[in-house]
């Protein structure tokens, strides 16, 4: 999107002054932008996108706007009734590692985790607890919550302390219902709502069951870890190396990686897990053709064989429809273990299309 963006006018509607122009004279106030802009926050002045149809179509490929909002409902909804057809959508979640860090090499691993992936954090050098202190503030308790009209804002902030609590894990709804003293309806109309923000989303599982019962249920990942351990509580990278959920932590950061680079290249992510009901579990299945691409996720640093055992296990019983088996681990080596590629959680610093991409050799 920069290099579609970077020459035009920028614009945000949470300015006072931009909004009352716009919504006094729409049509004056977009004359004054003929070959398009970026329009931030656009879904505070939403009869702003019909306006837009008309110049579009009258201009042709000469304008280019580009609509971008923290709440994709009130975009959505307007790109959807006034620019159909006239508009491509792209889903822009925090940085991915490679975004990041290009290729350069990050710091720590917990510091990685605890600080997480969101811009503000690292373009403008803001304290990470601090800026995320007020995004949860902000846009998880404020913004998200009056979307389905939560009045009990204590109820809601536990709620979600609580899905930070199963990032990384199979969801079990009734269960979290009862944690959070909540109807099973309930819960069910706020994890949407967190997914349709871009706080969560649901991992499905494989149903190709290989002659083995399976495991339905989705498993449930933040966007960002750096969210996920603010939420947790934890106070520092050194407290996060030691936390109970550090493992669940880095899975969640290698399934996001995943994720990001399929949305951020404009694709639609074709990944699973898949567990069976003995607890033979493959954490990550991106399907390529026909083929099935298992990756398995170690938050240890140290190579243990037994990291390999379900990769060995799950492509026995997958027989051709398996390709190529991956391992991503907290170390800091890379290479190939009977017919396995391992590689360094820093391998995904990689400027990639994809970390699927990575090789195979």
């Amino acid at each position: 999107m920069s290099a579609v963006s970077s020459d035009l006018p920028y614009v945000s509607f949470e300015n006072p002054d931009v909004m009352d122009h716009a919504l006094g004279d729409p049509r004056g106030f977009l004359s004054d932008y003929p070959s398009g802009a970026v329009f931030d926050e656009v879904q505070r002045a939403p009869d702003i996108i019909r306006y837009l149809q008309q110049i579009v179509d009258e201009a042709g490929s000469n304008a280019c706007f580009v609509l971008t909002g923290s709440q994709q409902f009130g975009v959505l909804s307007g790109v959807s009734q006034s620019l159909a057809g006239r508009s491509v959508v792209l889903h822009l979640l925090p940085f991915s590692l490679s975004e990041r860090y290009r290729g350069g090499n990050p710091p720590r691993l917990d510091e990685v985790l605890y600080t997480g992936l969101y811009p503000p954090i690292h373009d403008r050098a803001i304290a990470p607890h601090a800026w995320l202190d007020s995004y949860i503030q902000l846009y998880v308790e404020r913004d998200v919550r009056q979307l389905v009209n939560v009045r009990d804002l204590s109820a809601f902030r536990r709620f979600v302390q609580l899905c930070a609590g199963r990032t990384g894990q199979i969801l079990n709804r009734a269960q979290l219902a009862n944690d959070c003293g909540l109807a099973t309806n309930t819960v069910a109309a706020w994890l949407s709502v967190l997914e349709a923000s871009y706080v969560i989303f649901l991992l499905q599982p494989h149903f190709e069951n290989f002659n083995k019962r399976l495991i339905k249920a989705p498993k449930l990942y933040f966007y960002d870890t750096g969210l996920a351990a603010r939420l947790l509580g934890i106070r520092s990278p050194a407290e996060l190396a030691v936390h109970s959920l550090r493992g669940h932590l880095f899975e969640t950061f290698v399934v996001a990686e995943f994720v990001k680079a399929r949305l951020h290249g404009g694709e639609r992510p074709r990944l699973s897990y898949w567990r069976n009901n003995t607890g033979l579990e493959v954490d990550l299945i991106e399907e390529s053709g026909e083929r099935l691409l298992p990756l398995e996720i170690k938050s240890g640093a140290t190579l243990n064989r037994e990291f390999f055992a379900n990769l060995e296990r799950w492509a026995a019983l997958a027989g051709e429809r398996a390709g190529p088996s991956r391992l991503v681990y907290g170390g800091e080596t890379s290479g190939l273990f009977r017919g396995v590629r391992y590689l360094s959680w820093r391998e995904l610093s990689r400027p990639l299309d994809s970390p699927a991409n990575i090789s195979h050799s």
